[in-house]
């Protein structure tokens, strides 16, 4: 059986820490700025962890390496 490859759009997405969490960047913070208030752009630099454990173990399966 040959080795899993991994899918390079969550690779680019999705990075996992080094206690095993899966870490994800924020959406809305790429274009149409002006209209969003400082606090919202601060807190969506701020990265976001995958909740579920079913999407975090889905993650993981596309992150083999």
């Amino acid at each position: 059986m040959p080795k899993m490859k991994t899918h390079k759009g969550a690779k680019k997405r999705f990075s996992v820490t080094g206690s095993g969490k899966v870490r994800r960047n924020k959406a809305n913070k790429s274009h149409i700025l002006t209209k969003k208030s400082s606090k919202r752009k601060r807190n969506l630099r701020r990265p976001g962890l995958i909740a579920t454990s079913g999407d975090e173990k889905r993650m993981k399966r596309l992150l083999v390496a």
